[in-house]
């Protein structure tokens, strides 16, 4: 008995059948056996079938003598099925890479729900790819599994079959079956949701439902869409028939109004003809399953007086005034925006005729939620070590908050924002400024860049897939440069190559990385406190680099369980990346808000990372680094590298999930030879950081001293010791658990 049954129903989809299948027996999990049902298709689909079965033996291929459609198809799909749960596919949609495999671990994990729901992203024809908007209902904090009444927000999601796994026996025993016409998963998922016994969700797509250039068949012009009343027929019949169930009819009763108003309201369904006719009939089935439903926002408030009076006309007209409506609101703001940005070029052009002041800075940084990274690091020190200058930063909207006293915040696009571009005299960013900005002859742009290139950049993407640069406006850029400051030779000789231009570099050091010389374990103990970490915890931050093709992320829960109840993991997504890097619980923080990255440094007591540049500013801290190169080729193939981070790594390499645990459960990733590579690693990229960079680069700029401060020696450096260093070291899992942290999540 195989644990899943995937059933595809198929009809007239030949061009995208090969790739459904495909996703379904490529998936990491095998136990499964995939029913594709024929359903008498005009089309190639049939013999496409029979291939697959040939080659496969956990294909069953079942032919239809007749055209059903899908209900029936997938009624003759479940007669075959042998599985523990049962898993529907659209024959055009795809399931994720190890969809099955994250399936089975959370089926295991809430002891085997009758119904588990799991999410899904639209994949339009132009390539891009959009996740569910309700995605927040499938959170997979607090009990599981559960009844429909503790989570009730479920029957908001888009009411399909394909986005749940069935326990089989639930289904047989319930007799559950897809009725014949349009919406057939209307009086299927109601009921399934409203009669299990226990409810599970998984917070992960699994499912890519193809949006169609030409629409589905449901966006299809036919009166068939008449169907969707004798489907909700069924869901209240059901109910009438189960009166445990009668709560449930109000959310229907609302849930069946807003239907039928998407059907009437969409031009891609009804005939126009019929349109009359599909309101009055919705005005007669308001009528028949109404009931009380509380409080409504006003615009839902409006469809159902529509509906109830079946106002046909009115509503047309109430949509053509509204339409109009927001054409003149969107003309009004377009036209106040054109104002606005006239007015404020024109206070630009006139700012620039005035001075420029001496003693004016601003600051920004790309990529950190406020005041940080290379910019943050010598704003500081302009303010110590030349306290005359006055400091700026750009900041956005909430973000006020992370600015030291006296920094004067700056909103982009603002008079004050202008004011200050056109007469600050130095400027300093660690990517592009403002395009529109027009570099003044007495002004001085320091630039930074965000991190030691170990990845290719700059001229070097040339040539790179979904990475090529525009080479006018990144020239255009470099000739605003007057100073580049560097960590090391190496990124000394690389930007000099992939940034050609006229400016001077300060090979000076990371000035991010001076907090780690001059932090103190006070510091570090007092930022555990505010993330909620226990003191006496074994720290990892995992911060990978950002990636331009699909990859599976590391299962963190599953790391920290190996590892045992001293680990905690704080997981910091790559700037850009859509969404979090793993689920919040007690052992796994989600911390990519956090304002600091450095400050997350200083709270861990090891990094692991792939390819990203934060390795070399890690390694100023001294402490343990494991790299996690299993995808590699890929990244190599895609971004390119300066550095092979396998033949010269800052500590231990993992090849995988597994080898990364075993690094950590043998103690390798603190061994001698880990030390012996940091060391290398660090005289290597870190020859400058004795946290002296930024006052080295404030000096020069700023104070005009030719030469710079001379640097501490390299075995005299003593950064911060982790909290670990102190600790003697115990076998995993024998160490007492420490007090739950509170699990903090920062977001932008």
């Amino acid at each position: 008995m195989p644990r899943f049954s995937v059933i595809v129903p198929v009809y007239k989809v030949q061009a995208y059948l090969h790739e459904c299948l495909e996703s379904v027996l490529t998936q990491s999990y095998p136990d499964l056996e995939l029913i594709a049902v024929d359903d008498c298709s005009p089309d190639a689909s049939g013999e496409i079938i029979d291939e697959f079965a040939a080659r496969d033996p956990r294909v069953r291929a079942v032919h239809l003598p007749r055209n059903r459609g899908l209900g029936p198809a997938r009624n003759a799909g479940m007669a075959e099925a042998t599985g523990d749960y049962l898993v529907f596919l659209d024959s055009d949609d795809t399931l994720t890479p190890d969809s099955l495999e994250a399936v089975a671990a959370r089926l295991k994990e809430t002891g085997d729900p009758d119904v588990l729901v799991y999410d899904y992203a639209r994949a339009f024809w132009t390539g891009e790819t959009v996740r569910n908007q309700a995605a927040a209902h499938l959170r997979e904090d607090g009990p599981a599994p559960f009844r429909l009444t503790d989570r009730p927000g479920l029957l908001r999601l888009l009411m399909v079959a394909w986005n749940k796994a069935y326990r089989r026996e639930f289904v047989e025993a319930e007799e559950l079956a897809f009725p014949t016409g349009y919406y057939e998963d209307t009086p299927w998922t109601y009921p399934v949701l409203m009669r299990a016994g226990s409810i599970a969700t998984l917070d992960r797509v699994c499912v890519h439902y193809r949006q169609r250039r030409r629409g589905g068949i449901l966006g299809t012009v036919s009166p068939r869409h008449f169907d969707v009343f004798e489907q909700y027929d069924r869901v209240f019949a059901y109910v009438d028939k189960h009166p445990e169930l009668a709560r449930w009819r109000p959310l229907l009763f609302r849930r069946m109004v807003d239907h039928l108003v998407v059907v009437f309201a969409r031009r891609d369904r009804l005939p126009r003809r019929s349109r009359a006719d599909f309101l009055r009939k919705a005005r007669a089935y308001y009528r028949r399953y109404h009931c009380p439903v509380g409080p409504l926002p006003p615009r839902v408030r409006l469809h159902h007086a529509l509906v109830r009076m079946g106002l046909h006309r009115t509503y047309h007209a109430l949509r053509w005034t509204a339409a109009v409506l927001r054409r003149t609101a969107r003309t009004a703001v377009r036209l106040r925006r054109a104002l606005r940005a006239g007015a404020l070029r024109l206070h630009y052009r006139v700012q620039r005729c005035l001075p420029v002041r001496a003693d004016r800075a601003v600051f920004a940084a790309d990529g950190v939620p406020g005041h940080g990274c290379h910019p943050g690091a010598l704003e500081r020190a302009f303010r110590t070590h030349a306290p005359q200058v006055r400091t700026a930063w750009v900041t956005g909207a909430g973000e006020r908050g992370a600015l030291p006293s006296g920094v004067r915040p700056l909103r982009p696009d603002t008079a004050a924002y202008w004011t200050a571009l056109a007469r600050s005299r130095y400027l300093v960013h660690n990517a592009a400024f403002d395009r529109r900005l027009v570099k003044r002859a007495g002004q001085v742009l320091v630039q930074t860049r965000r991190g030691t290139p170990l990845k290719r950049t700059g001229l070097d993407l040339r040539g790179r897939p979904g990475a090529d640069p525009d080479v006018d406006a990144l020239l255009a850029d470099v000739d605003t440069w007057d100073y580049l400051v560097s960590p090391s030779r190496h990124a000394t000789l690389t930007w000099e190559r992939a940034f050609p231009g006229a400016y001077t570099v300060l090979e000076y050091g990371s000035p991010r990385a001076d907090v780690f010389q001059r932090a103190t374990p006070a510091d570090t103990s007092r930022i555990r406190r505010e993330l909620g970490v226990p003191e006496d915890a074994v720290v990892i931050l995992y911060a990978p680099t950002r990636r331009a093709y699909r990859r599976t992320p590391v299962d963190l829960e599953r790391v920290v369980r190996r590892l045992g109840p001293r680990h905690i993991v704080l997981a910091r997504a790559p700037h850009g990346h859509d969404g979090p890097l793993a689920n919040v619980s007690d052992r796994v923080l989600d911390v990519s808000g956090h304002p600091s990255v450095e400050a997350l440094c200083l709270a861990s007591d090891a990094l692991v990372t792939d390819y990203s540049s934060i390795m070399v500013d890690y390694v100023c801290l001294d402490r343990p680094v494991v790299l996690l190169t299993d995808d590699w080729e890929a990244h190599e193939a895609v971004r390119g590298t300066y550095v092979d981070p396998r033949a010269f790594p800052p500590g231990a390499v993992a090849r995988g999930e597994d080898d990364l645990i075993d690094i950590f459960v043998s103690g390798h990733w603190r061994g001698s030879r880990s030390a012996e590579l940091r060391t290398a690693f660090r005289r290597r990229f870190c020859p400058h950081d004795d946290g002296r960079a930024a006052e080295r680069v404030v000096r020069h700029v700023v104070l005009g001293e030719a030469a710079a401060p001379a640097g501490a020696p390299f075995g005299g450096r003593r950064p911060v010791p982790s909290p670990a260093v102190s600790r003697p070291r115990a076998p995993l899992g024998v160490v007492p658990r420490p007090a739950s942290p509170r699990a903090v999540t920062e977001r932008r």
